[in-house]
């Protein structure tokens, strides 16, 4: 099978998309890849949608960006506040980061240790965890987490026609964005 995606590195300014340049997107990598000098902002230009994984941290300055937080930067429950954040804080662009090794991938396989673990650690019986485990999975198991926020960006960008939504990935080995870009 065949990947509906690639995934570009970006080292430098010319290898940012231009689809991206003289963007917020395109800030957001300057900022965090190439280490661009932050200028001042009063309000938020950006959304990042991004995974609740711990081990991601991005180089951005104070006021540039909203920043949601869901596991596999799925944001299909979260989506009044996306709408907020464009309707109100008044972001110009919105960018889903996915990230190598996310914990949304091959939910079924971790089925045994979320029982486990929430009935270890948070008081639940094994058949109410189970139950909880089995009611929500699919609706977050994300599959392959680049195909993932390549469809979920399209989807957005389908959703909110005038804001620019761009799919990008975290490498978690060396903290670098990536773009995502369907092939």
């Amino acid at each position: 099978m065949t990947a509906s995606h690639r995934i570009v590195p970006i080292h430098s300014e010319e290898d940012i998309l231009p689809a991206w340049r003289g963007t917020p997107v395109g800030d957001l990598i300057r900022y965090h890849n190439l280490g661009a000098s932050p200028k001042g902002y009063n309000s938020a230009e950006l959304l990042i949608g991004m995974c609740m994984d711990n081990r991601k941290r991005l180089n951005i300055p104070d006021n540039f960006a909203f920043i949601l937080r869901s596991g596999g930067a799925n944001l299909r429950r979260v989506e009044f506040k996306v709408s907020y954040a464009i309707a109100v804080g008044g972001v110009k662009a919105v960018t889903l980061i996915g990230h190598d090794d996310c914990g949304m991938v091959g939910l079924p396989a971790r089925r045994e240790d979320f029982i486990r673990g929430l009935a270890g650690r948070a008081g639940w019986t094994t058949a109410a965890a189970a139950e909880h485990f089995d009611a929500h999975m699919a609706e977050f198991e994300i599959g392959n987490s680049a195909d993932f926020v390549l469809q979920e960006a399209e989807r957005l960008g389908k959703r909110y026609p005038g804001i620019p939504v761009a799919p990008l990935y975290y490498s978690v080995s060396d903290g670098m964005l990536h773009h995502v870009v369907r092939v």
